[in-house]
């Protein structure tokens, strides 16, 4: 069953973010998103609702979204392997190997985090 924390911000503006939309969209089918929240969670209620909305813009196939609902415990799928503390919690591998990660609050948005994280790290 999706979280409805997923679901996209119908108010989000792709237009404010169209270089980080370029660059999500530039890594679609390379990057898989793992995320751990929960729709009990307002951190999860406050910033997912975006992140939906770009990954959505950038065209991401919804199987390189792969969602780990937690209970209010936060327990769940993956919590042990990956040691989620804090929700939301997005990992962003390529090939199986994790190259960023999101926890709760970075201080940006969830979806121009990600942008800077690969413009630094997969730009040729």
């Amino acid at each position: 069953m999706p979280l409805e924390t997923l679901e996209p911000n119908p108010a989000w503006v792709a237009d404010a973010y169209a270089d980080t939309i370029d660059e999500l969209e530039a890594h679609n089918e390379e990057i898989t998103y793992k995320i751990w929240c929960g729709d009990w969670c307002k951190d999860c209620r406050a910033t997912l609702p975006d992140f939906g909305a770009a990954l959505e813009e950038a065209n991401v196939p919804s199987s390189r979204v792969i969602e780990h609902p937690l209970d209010e415990d936060k327990q769940g799928e993956g919590v042990e392997e990956y040691g989620i503390e804090r929700i939301p919690t997005v990992v962003a591998e390529r090939d199986g190997e994790e190259i960023a990660r999101f926890v709760e609050d970075e201080g940006l948005p969830i979806a121009v985090y990600f942008a800077e994280r690969f413009r630094e790290q997969l730009s040729d």
